[in-house]
């Protein structure tokens, strides 16, 4: 029983565990979701600011606002894959591993248990049956033992 308490802890903590790396990664991915949201927003920006001055002035205005956005737009690009390569599974496996092996031991106390039980009524059932059966290989070695020491005496 000492063991199935012991895994069920472990079971809990792991999943403690595994909930705080999801959590965490879930973090990490929001904040640069909203880093590459912005860097989108700015190139928005910059693209309409640049359309705008292609029509209105000289070409050297509107290029370097055209070169501005594009690099906005590829940090955000960047920042988006970054997101996107973080992996909650890779990160939580060592631990959801621990988690499997405690509850299979669970599982195999509990067989266990279940075995040592069903064999216990069995052979009270047994009993129940043939009581003098059940008793007699007690009784039958008691009378040999006593036989053989009067013998020896």
């Amino acid at each position: 029983m000492n063991r199935i308490s012991r895994n069920i802890s472990i079971v809990l903590r792991s999943e403690r565990l595994i909930a705080q790396r999801h959590l965490a990664v879930l973090r990490r991915q929001t904040g640069m979701m909203a880093a590459a949201g912005i860097a989108a927003g700015v190139g928005l920006i910059m693209l309409n600011v640049s359309a705008f001055l292609a029509l209105s002035s000289s070409m050297s205005q509107p290029t370097a606002a055209l070169i501005i956005s594009i690099a906005n737009l590829v940090v955000a690009a960047m920042l988006v894959s970054l997101a996107g390569k973080s992996n909650v599974e890779q990160e939580t496996a060592p631990v959801v591993e621990v988690r499997d092996m405690a509850l299979e031991d669970i599982e195999a106390e509990l067989r266990a248990a279940a075995n040592e039980a069903k064999a216990t009524t069995d052979a009270i059932k047994g009993m129940a049956r043939d009581p003098l059966g059940a008793i007699a290989p007690g009784i039958a070695g008691s009378v040999a033992k006593a036989v053989i020491k009067n013998i020896k005496s």
